[in-house]
This record gives C-alpha cells, structure tokens and sequence, in this order.
C-alpha cells in the first residue's frame, strides 16, 4: 500500500507517518520541509512542495491509494495574524489537494479537521451529530470550508473522504507555542506559571501518539464518507496543567491573573463512534503524557546545549569563568 501524508514533517504528521511505517505502509511525505520532524524509522520517502502548487501534488499523488491531509495553518494566532495566507492555506490548499486526488485517482482523502468547530454549538456535550453554527473565529471558518470541501468533493466525484476532528493534540515534537510547551519551558526555566482567570476552563488534551494512532485507523473500509472525533477522555482544566507540571518538575510558582473577556469555558466532545466503528480510544493519561513531553524536551535542550559546546571547541571559544 502507498500513502501520502501532506505536512508529514510536522507534529501530528511525523507521528502519522511513524505509525504508518510500522506496520510496513510505504510512507510519502509532502511537505516544505524535509527535516522538521524525522520520522522515527527514517522509512518514508521525502517529496518536497506546497499544497498551493495543484500540478506538483498532482504528480506526487500518482500511484498512491491514500492521502493524509494534515499540513495546515494550524496555530489560531497564526490564523489571527495572517488570515489570507491561512486561508489559502487551510482551504485553498484543501481543494487542491482533493482535486489533485480526483485526477489522480486515489481512492481515499483522510483529512485531519479540529474539535473547534464545535465552539459555536449548543449545549456542553457534543457529537459528529451536534448541528453547527456559524463560526466566529477565521480559524474555525477554514477549517469548516475545508469539511465542506471533502463532502462535496466525496459526493460529486466519488472521492472517498474521511473527516477527522482533532483534539488538542500534546507530546513530544509538539509546537513551542502550544499551551503545554509554553508552561513547560518556563518551568525548566525557573519560571512562574501564570494562569487567567481562576483555571476552571477545561480542554480535553489528547496525546499525539493516541492520535495517530486514530489517524491510521481511519484506513478502514468503514471510516469512508464518515466524521469521527478524536478527542482525549479526561477533562484537563487549565489548572491542572499547571499542577501536573508541579508534581513533574518540583515546586513551580502557579500565578492567578484576571481572566482574559469571553474564554471558552470548553465543551465535552464525545468520541464513541471512533471507538465503535474503527476500535479507537485515547490509551495514555494526561499525566504520562505530559512527563513523555519534558523527557524528550530535555532531551532537545540538552542536544542543543552539547552542539553549541563543541562549536565553542572547536572554535576554541573559552567559557567565561
């Protein structure tokens, strides 16, 4: 079997691809990077591009069975800061990648969606069956266009679509700006953690390796034309991420600011249907994941720490004494 993963150099891509590999898959990754992120059995084979570039994915798609759409904008500062970038991005580069599968003829388009679109529904318990309402955020808007799209795409065409609606993903390779990594590194660092408002606001955190995991799965015959949530099992509050980074690290000084207006205060994503239909549920509890985190951010710390000594050496740089 061949599969293609778009943005397979990135967080949740490299652990797509990792999962992939291991169970003998040949691995494509599309990406604008080679190296970000290198895939833990250094088996997939590198082909470099943009999403924005139609006849490129075109040409790499030719062949495969499976394409993975997970390269995104998906940072919501990002989105925030740049919005007609992150649109062409986030959709543009969606329908390029589903009208390059078409062409090519690829049987499956798994594409990687967010548990955000849920922010504007009703009630605080939510489902793939939840109607939903107009986004409010430019982040939540792309990434629903893009729904739209695979549906579209699946009923006219005959593309076979899945639709995967990510939780926040957490773990090692995570981005530097994500929640988790941010309070981490100022912990190493010695410094406080500061929380808005009281904490009480809730995410359910799920761990990247639980969601590639669920990304593979979603080969399966009977994830196609479907929407499946993905999404962690306990409710973190915010709180408790400063508190597990305590029990961690040892003692971290934990600061209350005043709340930021109109937080989201979080909802309760159910994902019963990934654990019925494709036999999928998240396995790895907070707090191990959080402590497979800093391990492999000390790891990271230190590697750069040893490169930037034997630069001095070999420089023959002396430290100041």
């Amino acid at each position: 079997m061949k599969v293609m993963v778009t943005g397979g150099a990135g967080f949740i891509g490299s652990h797509v691809v990792d999962k992939l590999l291991k169970r003998g898959i040949r691995v494509f990754v599309f990406d604008l990077a080679a190296v970000r992120h290198r895939c833990a059995s250094n088996g997939a084979e590198f082909i470099p591009g943009s999403i924005l570039d139609l006849e490129s994915l075109q040409a790499a798609m030719s062949g495969m069975d499976a394409v993975f759409h997970l390269a995104a904008i998906a940072d919501v500062k990002d989105v925030f800061q740049d919005p007609h970038y992150s649109e062409m991005i986030n959709v543009r580069g969606t329908i390029n990648v589903l009208e390059a599968a078409r062409r090519a003829k690829v049987s499956r388009v798994i594409y990687g969606s967010t548990t955000w679109v849920y922010s504007e529904a009703s009630g605080s318990v939510v489902d793939e069956e939840t109607p939903l309402n107009p986004p409010s955020h430019l982040y939540t808007a792309t990434k629903l266009a893009a729904e739209y799209y695979c549906r579209a795409y699946d009923k006219l065409y005959g593309v076979e679509t899945t639709i995967l609606r990510f939780g926040i993903p957490y773990g090692p390779r995570a981005r530097p700006a994500a929640v988790i990594p941010i309070l981490v590194s100022k912990a190493l660092k010695g410094e406080p953690l500061t929380i808005a408002g009281d904490g009480s606001q809730f995410r359910q955190f799920v761990y990247v390796e639980d969601l590639a995991e669920g990304n593979v799965l979603a080969l399966k015959p009977v994830a196609a034309h479907k929407t499946y949530n993905l999404d962690g099992r306990e409710k973190i509050t915010i709180r408790q991420i400063a508190e597990t980074i305590e029990r961690l690290l040892g003692r971290v000084e934990i600061k209350y600011v005043e709340g930021r207006p109109g937080d989201f205060a979080g909802k309760e994503v159910v994902s019963r249907r990934a654990k019925e239909e494709l036999g999928w549920e998240p396995k790895t509890t907070f707090e191990a994941g959080v402590r497979a985190y800093v391990e492999w951010q000390r790891q990271q710390d230190q590697g750069r720490a040893e490169a930037w000594a034997r630069l001095d050496a070999a420089l023959g740089v002396e430290k100041p004494g």
